[in-house]
């Protein structure tokens, strides 16, 4: 007795067919997710438009040899070519189990060698045994050699009219142009996974299982698209469980995380918090998760989180569960676009170093360190982005005297009107005070300019008057000068050459050093002109930048009392003979180095760019 039960479970094991293999669609109406290619097919069975090549391209597990099979039986079918062909024939049968003899599987990965190809061609013309048309499907095609390619071509463009091609490949990049313009083209996208869940539901209730919709979601995701894949891993969890799919036994067999866990791990990342990040990826670890899985899972989540962020709805959440695209909003604004986009960066360049590295758990932790000290991306990015929106300090200075000269026209000439504001110096008593001048529509600084004027330039003894009021006939408006503080020193060409050394002195060091390139500056009203040799384009170039010039601006201002705009100019270069270059044979390499690397331009150009001294060469 014994040995008897000992065979029985021997032959039960024997006879033992995977879920992947039993639960195979049969009859185009059974296909998940590639009813396109189905509807296709039989439309061109039953208008009578069969081809004699077909191209069957997808990922792996998308049902590619399956519909291979199915249209042989449709075409072979007994009772003629058939959209639903009956599946009980010995025909239908043997093309199921792969062993009919008209139709012929062959795999392109151990059979690419050109001898494979010219037995082909020397059987094609025998015709079919029992059925209607000799098939030859030929899996992973692209792995025939180019030579293969070549002997093919001449049978696959007119072959006999009792042979037709199926070919299946998931590279159809390496085919060759010459065979992809004798074939009819089929894409078999990748499956949706609420049909894999569907599907998978259905086989869990044959094999008289329970799962749980969350156990079947997380294999469906696991799946990326391939029906086989989530069928092998439905019944690896299966042997894993005792009849119950839950999602923690799904997680515990395969390893990964949940999406709890997850969105802890994440939270913990916006909030800073290096130290509880640590901890959380050392629970995970420890509960059998590894860091190369937890890495990709990681980078699955983000990428939801991307397009949370970005207003996509739960419909385009691929790899994490939908019931958590609140939260999973309330963190991307918390965090900002940018700062997620970088952080989906640094996860993805982590898991190129994990697949060369054999510390995956130093590299995540570090990437995971590194996340938490990201500055607020977003917050620069925003700021970025409103610098840009505001208008330059020349034009808004422009724009305000423009408004100055608008408020205060000139008062046309004409006689002198009688009143104490034309009354000359001149007629008032020696030690009377002198009148007080109303004027509305006057600015102070348009009040001020004369007396500025006046004590930089003093008129002659024999001058007129010059009434505060008006001005003469056919006159520009005035421009109203600079305002100056009580304090400040005269503008003119003695002042601002020592207000400008004085204000370079005060500025950063990488803008001091560009400004000292200066070789003469010019003071005009309202204005300091600087001038730049022509030998000094690079310093006159970064001077022009905001960076620099605002801080000059602002400095020379500061110092003048009152804003003074800067004009940069560059000289043109001086025309030098060329004359011989003596080299002093006593100085060494490393001293010239040394006195190349003491310039102050080298400096600045080494600062700027980044660069390095890598050669000296002598002026030719």
């Amino acid at each position: 007795m014994p040995e008897s039960s000992g065979q029985q479970n021997a032959q039960k094991q024997d006879s033992y067919v995977v879920v992947a293999r039993r639960y195979r669609p049969r009859a185009f109406d059974q296909l998940v997710g590639q009813d396109h290619v189905g509807r296709a097919l039989k439309n061109a069975i039953d208008t009578n438009r069969v081809g004699h090549a077909y191209l069957f391209t997808g990922a792996r597990g998308v049902g590619k040899t399956s519909t291979a099979r199915i249209f042989a039986k449709a075409l072979n079918d007994p009772s003629g070519p058939t959209a639903t062909p009956d599946n009980d024939t010995d025909v239908a049968q043997a093309i199921d189990s792969g062993e009919d003899v008209d139709v012929i599987e062959i795999d392109g990965a151990s059979n690419r060698g050109i001898d494979e190809i010219r037995s082909l061609r020397a059987n094609v013309g025998v015709r079919p045994s029992r059925s209607r048309y000799k098939i030859y499907i030929i899996d992973e095609v692209h792995m025939l050699t180019g030579a293969a390619f070549n002997a093919l071509l001449k049978t696959l463009e007119e072959p006999p009219e009792h042979v037709k091609f199926i070919f299946c490949t998931t590279d159809p990049e390496k085919l060759p142009i010459t065979v992809l313009s004798r074939c009819q083209r089929f894409d078999f996208a990748p499956v949706e996974v609420p049909k894999i869940v569907d599907r998978l539901r259905e086989i869990v209730h044959a094999e008289n299982a329970d799962a749980d919709e969350k156990a079947l979601e997380l294999i469906a995701r696991r799946a990326a698209g391939s029906m086989r894949d989530s069928q092998s891993l439905l019944e690896q969890v299966l042997s894993f469980s005792d009849g119950k799919l839950t999602a923690e036994q799904v997680h515990a067999m395969l390893g990964t995380a949940d999406d709890e866990r997850l969105h802890a791990l994440a939270q913990a990342m916006a909030q800073r918090d290096a130290a509880e990040v640590l901890r959380q990826l050392d629970a995970g670890i420890d509960a059998g998760v590894d860091a190369g899985r937890l890495a990709e899972q990681l980078l699955a989540y983000f990428r939801d989180l991307m397009a949370v962020t970005v207003g996509c709805d739960a419909t385009l959440m691929r790899h994490t569960s939908t019931a958590l695209y609140d939260e999973l909003n309330e963190l991307g604004q918390r965090w900002g676009l940018q700062t997620v986009l970088a952080v989906v960066g640094l996860v993805d360049q982590t898991l190129v170093r994990i697949r060369h590295s054999v510390y995956s758990r130093v590299l995540l932790e570090a990437t995971a360190i590194q996340i938490c000290s990201l500055p607020d991306l977003q917050q620069i990015a925003d700021l970025a982005a409103a610098a840009d929106s505001i208008p330059t300090a020349p034009t808004q200075r422009g724009a305000a005297e423009k408004k100055n000269t608008v408020a205060n026209p000139a008062t046309p000439s004409g006689p002198t009107p009688s009143g104490p504001s034309a009354e000359p110096a001149a007629s008032r008593p020696a030690g009377a005070p002198a009148p007080t001048v109303t004027n509305t529509t006057a600015s102070p600084a348009a009040n001020d300019a004369p007396a500025a004027a006046s004590k930089t330039e003093p008129s002659p003894t024999n001058a007129p008057p010059v009434p505060t009021n008006s001005a003469p006939a056919n006159s520009a408006p005035a421009q109203p000068a600079p305002t100056r503080s009580a304090s400040a020193p005269a503008w003119n060409q003695a002042n601002a050459e020592r207000i400008w050394n004085e204000a370079i002195a005060t500025v950063e060091p990488m803008t001091e050093t560009l400004a000292r390139a200066v070789t003469r500056v010019v003071a005009e009203e309202g204005k300091l002109r600087l001038i730049f040799p022509g030998e000094s384009k690079l310093a006159f170039s970064r001077c022009e930048s905001p960076q620099h010039k605002t801080q000059l601006n602002t400095a020379v201002a500061k110092l003048a009392g009152c804003d003074i705009a800067l004009e940069l100019q560059l000289a043109p270069p001086k025309a030098v003979a060329p004359k011989a270059v003596v080299v002093d044979p006593g100085r060494s390499r490393m001293q010239r180095m040394k006195e190349i690397e003491a310039n102050e331009m080298v400096k600045s150009i080494v600062e700027v760019f980044e660069a390095e001294i890598v050669k000296i060469e002598k002026p030719r």
